[in-house]
């Protein structure tokens, strides 16, 4: 099966969210965490599949609208889920299962089932880690920017910081994944969007 388009993913984003504010939000952010992923590329040299990535970097958040309730509300509580979430989301569409993954192995740098029972996540119990480099690349872009309000980027040591109340064993995966893709340059699309750098 090819790869999806932009225009395919576009629509894709379009069919599931619930609110025009809910898919400026998500589609936004996809895009920027491609662009970060895009750059990491070209600096890195690494030989992995551009499309793929893209797609991956596009579809990794679509999940995320099946945590808006009919008010429009997101629910915070559960939004652990949206990987899995949009994994099924993406497997309903009939899309193959090395493009669904990019929806459940992406969140923090990678769950286990460990994390999950220790940590009483509403998730089903098993391990969700990127395995793939492309499915690694996509994991990491997505840290350096957040879907909060207002919307910002992190530093790769704002995020270290952050991954680190979660034990050093994320610590470690989060600095793995540093030295072989590096540091992204934020400065461009921190102007570009006028999102603020932490």
């Amino acid at each position: 099966m090819a790869i999806l388009s932009v225009d395919e993913i576009r629509e894709l984003h379009e069919k599931h969210a619930p609110t025009q504010e809910a898919y400026a939000l998500v589609w936004t952010h996809c895009e920027i965490v491609w662009q970060i992923a895009e750059g990491l590329l070209d600096r890195s040299g690494a030989e992995l599949d551009r499309e793929l990535v893209r797609a991956g970097c596009l579809l990794h958040d679509i999940g995320v609208y099946r945590l808006y309730d009919s008010t429009g509300r997101l629910d915070y509580a559960n939004y652990v889920r949206h990987g899995v979430l949009g994994h099924h989301l993406l497997a309903e569409e009939g899309l193959p299962e090395h493009l669904c993954r990019f929806c459940s192995c992406h969140t923090g740098v990678g769950l286990t089932k460990h994390d999950i029972e220790h940590q009483q996540l509403p998730l089903p119990p098993a391990d969700y880690l990127a395995e793939t480099a492309e499915e690694r690349l996509v994991m990491y872009a997505d840290k350096f920017h957040s879907k909060t309000t207002p919307p910002r980027f992190l530093t790769p040591d704002s995020y270290a910081a952050r991954v680190s109340r979660f034990g050093p064993d994320k610590t470690m995966a989060f600095q793995e994944l540093r030295a072989v893709f590096g540091d992204p340059d934020l400065d461009r699309l921190v102007t570009a969007y006028g999102h603020a750098l932490h």
